[in-house]
């Protein structure tokens, strides 16, 4: 099948590997990026490609900690720019939405949907702001923590990034470092038992063929791959991560700076994490309405 010079750019973003590869390795797998993206890696080619993929969305996350200090929620809601994300009316919205969540705990986004804020749905409330505003809002999606510890949000970037952490306690800078280290390094997980079965099984396959390439017998690859497998986790484990905060030279890790506090849980938005924008040809668009060919 012919590969797209776009879709050849786009796997080259998400590995670091050579042009050439990236159409190898798109040709190989029939144009699948996932497929693609193991293909790279199997050959030694490429790092893991993060699961987000392209953050095509404008908008912004928001967080928010109930005045109690129990109840903290993390919301996204979406619009077609980053002009409209800096609106008085969009953030509005988006506040009125967030401290009603930290009010009356929806279950699920169509939960939140039906219920009401000052006599109108919320539903319609999104629907009067894309009226207003001239672009489609939405609600995509939000979290809500009942703690027993301590709650911490940060947002990066006037909510390119939003995370909320709930720690067994320490102290309010404390709390901020390591939200921010969430936000920096995105880890998938607290510690090792909370690495989801298939992510670590897939990655062991991959260090396999890994092993297997390098022309590793079979019968010393497992321990290989047990080997390697620790520097898995030293990525997608917040504990086992270097403190990004650390100074340099120093190999404090998450762990180290936690001291007696854990981390309980945490949640981490990426603004349009997995959602694409339809992209715009402006020239094209702009001759189309003047009637040019």
């Amino acid at each position: 099948m012919a590969i797209s010079a776009k879709t050849v750019k786009e796997l080259r973003e998400r590995t670091g590997a050579g042009m050439m590869d990236c159409k190898k390795a798109l040709t190989a797998t029939d144009g699948d990026m996932q497929k693609a993206i193991d293909w790279l890696r199997e050959k030694g080619i490429a790092k893991a490609a993060k699961k987000s993929g392209r953050t095509a969305a404008d908008g912004a996350v928001a967080a928010y900690i109930s005045k109690d200090g129990k109840t903290g929620v993390l919301l996204e809601v979406n619009c077609e720019t980053d002009f409209t994300a800096n609106n008085e009316n969009f953030r509005a919205l988006e506040k009125k939405v967030i401290e009603h969540i930290a009010a009356t705990k929806p279950a699920d986004l169509d939960a939140l949907n039906d219920s009401v804020i000052d006599g109108k749905k919320v539903s319609d409330l999104v629907t009067e702001a894309t009226a207003t505003i001239g672009e489609k809002i939405s609600i995509r999606r939000f979290v809500t923590y009942e703690a027993q510890g301590k709650l911490t949000t940060y947002i990066h970037m006037s909510g390119k990034i939003g995370v909320l952490v709930e720690m067994t306690g320490g102290s309010d800078e404390l709390g901020k470092d390591i939200a921010m280290q969430i936000a920096a390094a995105n880890p998938s997980a607290v510690d090792r038992a909370g690495v989801d079965a298939s992510e670590l099984e897939h990655e062991k396959e991959i260090l396999r063929k890994q092993a297997l390439e390098e022309g590793k017998p079979e019968k010393i690859v497992e321990r290989m791959v047990e080997g390697r497998i620790n520097k898995f986790y030293k990525e997608v484990c917040l504990v086992e991560q270097d403190f990004v905060k650390a100074e340099p030279g120093s190999k404090q890790t998450v762990k180290d700076i936690l001291g007696k506090e854990k981390v309980l849980r945490f949640v981490r938005y990426q603004l349009g994490e997995g959602i694409e924008k339809k992209e715009t040809d402006f020239a094209a668009e702009v001759a189309a309405q003047a009637g040019m060919k």
